[in-house]
């Protein structure tokens, strides 16, 4: 195979998504449980630190979705993005620890502004561009998203481990694992091919963004999001807990859960792979279902889970669901809706539709965790997840049968 830019592309932007993930899974992989068993924090405040962090989130996505689609293929965004991912470990250990030790609330909401400058909304603006690139240059987004899925992985088989050694050792090699985004990234070619040509003779213009939200088929999309992915996310915040506990002391719970975690995401990166042909097969609206479906059993199941092995194969069921939902996302969107505002709606849409519902079903989780327990909890939520997919089998546009959904503006 000829080493064209397509391909030198497709491996440097997958150099990028490993490392962006590398660095995301060594600072949050054991998140919740560095907060509860490092910092002290019961399960309510836990869940307050995943409030702010949504809430947050919420100012930055919409501002990243609208400046990456403005950039097109520029890397500015991500540049700064990279320079945050390095600073990451200096961080948690010299600025958050201290802060939620001793100002919970000043902690908490500085740690928020950063997480989602970093990460919340950085993994967006990241992901969405290399989709771009991969539409205009012929490789699959699945294909270089499988490397991100792999850096998760890579880090998370060791975090556990590490994390029982001095939990700072992770934040050390979040920022080194950094510097390699920041030089894969240099070496990104930005020349423009005929769809970049085509795309730019079509200015994007803030009444193409506004218009979205007047389209009932944005906000059947934003339905699916809220009652489905965001009870999913959630779902997985508490989860380390919950699982740590399970095992006779903490140190096994917390290393079990690395491995775990490490294993699922290599199940996972597989799924990246093969989920484009699946979804290419059956169609972006019933890959969000099927997604969605897989989702609710695992939710359900682990509450009915009573040992390490059963919530252990409730925790697998992750490596088929993601991989289908994140491919079907964005193929829905760019088969629904105008293609030059993807970035937009992967992370108004999409991401942030997510962090509206989680910023306050954080809270609520954790109440429900410290009162009723994680059984009980996981029932609940697994049952809105089937609500709200009865809801968006009827709602969801069918993107096997082409529709103009939008008119760009003549600014």
């Amino acid at each position: 195979m000829p080493f064209t830019s397509a391909t030198k592309n497709y491996w440097l932007l997958s150099t990028c998504l490993f490392s962006f993930f590398l660095t995301w899974s060594f600072t949050f992989s054991l998140f919740p449980i560095w907060l509860n068993q490092v910092i002290g924090l019961s399960g309510e405040r836990t869940g307050m630190i995943f409030s702010i962090n949504a809430m947050a989130a919420l100012l930055i996505m919409p501002c990243y979705g609208f400046i990456q689609d403005k950039l097109g293929v520029k890397r500015s965004l991500l540049f700064a993005v990279g320079i945050l991912l390095i600073l990451s470990g200096p961080f948690f250990i010299f600025i958050y620890a201290p802060l939620l030790q001793h100002n919970f609330y000043l902690g908490a909401v500085i740690g928020g502004v950063y997480f989602a400058i970093t990460f919340l909304a950085g993994v967006g603006a990241v992901e969405t561009y290399v989709e771009r690139i991969g539409r205009f240059t012929g490789f699959e987004f699945g294909k270089a998203r499988m490397w991100g899925s792999l850096g998760w992985a890579c880090a998370t088989f060791f975090t556990g481990y590490l994390f029982n050694i001095n939990p700072h050792i992770n934040f050390y090699l979040a920022s080194i694992s950094a510097l390699v985004f920041i030089f894969a990234l240099l070496f990104v070619s930005t020349q423009p091919t005929a769809g970049h040509l085509q795309e730019k003779t079509s200015p994007l213009s803030t009444r193409d963004a506004l218009g979205l939200l007047k389209l009932p088929s944005f906000w059947a999309f934003a339905t699916y999001v809220i009652g489905v992915t965001c009870v999913y996310t959630v779902y997985d915040q508490q989860f380390p807990v919950y699982f740590s506990s399970l095992f006779p002391s903490k140190a096994e719970g917390n290393a079990m859960y690395g491995y775990l975690n490490s294993f699922q995401v290599f199940l996972e990166a597989g799924g990246m792979f093969l989920a484009p042909f699946i979804v290419n097969k059956i169609g972006a609206k019933n890959g969000l279902l099927l997604s969605g479906a897989i989702m609710a059993l695992r939710i359900i199941g682990s509450g009915f889970a009573d040992n390490a092995i059963e919530i252990s194969f409730m925790k697998l069921l992750h490596a088929a669901e993601l991989p289908i939902m994140l491919i079907s996302i964005f193929k829905y969107i760019t088969r629904s809706f105008d293609a030059r505002l993807s970035s937009t709606l992967y992370l108004v849409g999409f991401q942030f539709m997510t962090q509206v519902a989680a910023s306050g079903l954080s809270v609520v989780a954790g109440l429900m965790y410290d009162n009723f327990g994680f059984s009980l909890s996981y029932k609940i939520m697994g049952s809105v997840v089937v609500f709200f997919l009865i809801i968006s089998a009827f709602l969801l546009h069918n993107d096997q049968e082409p529709r103009l959904q939008f008119q760009p503006s003549n600014q």
